[in-house]
């Protein structure tokens, strides 16, 4: 057991600084204050974290830590702060740690007794949530889907049953694709796609999970989050359901055996009892 205390004058300390998902008015005079305060800024990109600083008349040494150099940095950054360094950890928008480097970092520090400090700001996915009008009450955050169709429907399938709401990100170009395997998975669910968070072109568009696979996908530019609404009723499912559910995967390209095994996973009904219905 641990217990460390954030804002003892003797604690040595890592700042996790949430940046603005696009608005700057969402950097909050506490995160600049600390900026101001620290020695150097590890950074997922030291580029874009200097343009950011560069908006606020800061200048800090920075380094890179990022998915590729995570091992090798994060422990840099644990050294320097045994020798006596403040410093923080930015990722380019929201929160360190989510869908973003950070969690590896927050390991090294509290197994090192260094303190963890987190200075609050915007996250899309909380955004989403709460203006999604989907209950909110309980919620899983999942973040991307795999970009392998397989893989993805796999991890649906998982999460099919789940009462909570679901929350995802999505990048544009693979929108439309990650809807129609989330809509295929789970069933036709209401949800809200957002795109543009906290931005000029901010949008957020509420339907049936068959409406939204129907949008045109060059209208859909930005980061997205998608909030699907938990599966509130186990169904049972018609065995026309079940026999169409088959022959869509096997329109698809999917060959008889896998389809008979995927539709087994999204339904839990024995795969026995569905050859006897495609026989």
């Amino acid at each position: 057991m641990k217990r460390i205390k954030s804002f003892d004058k003797e604690q040595k300390v890592l700042y996790l600084i949430a940046t603005p998902i696009g608005n700057l008015g969402e950097f909050s005079s506490r995160a600049i204050e600390t900026i101001k305060e620290i020695d150097l800024i590890a950074a997922e990109d030291t580029r874009n974290t200097i343009d950011l600083l560069n908006k606020f008349d800061i200048k800090k040494q920075t380094i890179s830590l990022r998915e590729h150099n995570e091992v090798e940095a994060s422990n840099h950054v644990i050294r320097l702060i045994k020798e006596g360094k403040k410093v923080a950890y930015m990722s380019d928008a929201g929160y360190p740690g989510i869908s973003d480097p950070g969690y590896l970092l927050t390991k090294l520090c509290i197994e090192n007794d260094i303190a963890v400090s987190v200075i609050s700001g915007s996250s899309a996915f909380i955004n989403a949530l709460v203006s999604s009008s989907i209950d909110t009450s309980h919620f899983y955050f999942h973040g991307f889907l795999s970009p392998k169709e397989n893989e993805a429907r796999n991890e649906l399938i998982s999460l099919k049953d789940k009462r909570e709401t679901l929350v995802f990100y999505e990048s544009p170009h693979r929108i439309i694709d990650t809807l129609k395997v989330i809509y295929e998975v789970l069933g036709d669910r209401y949800a809200s796609l957002q795109r543009e968070l906290t931005k000029l072109n901010e949008e957020k568009i509420y339907g049936s999970l068959s409406e939204l696979v129907s949008l045109d996908q060059s209208s859909l530019k930005g980061e997205m989050v998608i909030v699907v609404s938990g599966n509130k009723n186990i169904e049972e499912y018609s065995d026309e359901e079940v026999i169409n559910k088959i022959n869509y995967f096997v329109n698809k390209g999917m060959n008889k055996k896998d389809a008979i095994e995927t539709v087994s996973e999204i339904y839990k009904i024995r795969k026995n009892r569905i050859k006897d219905l495609i026989k």
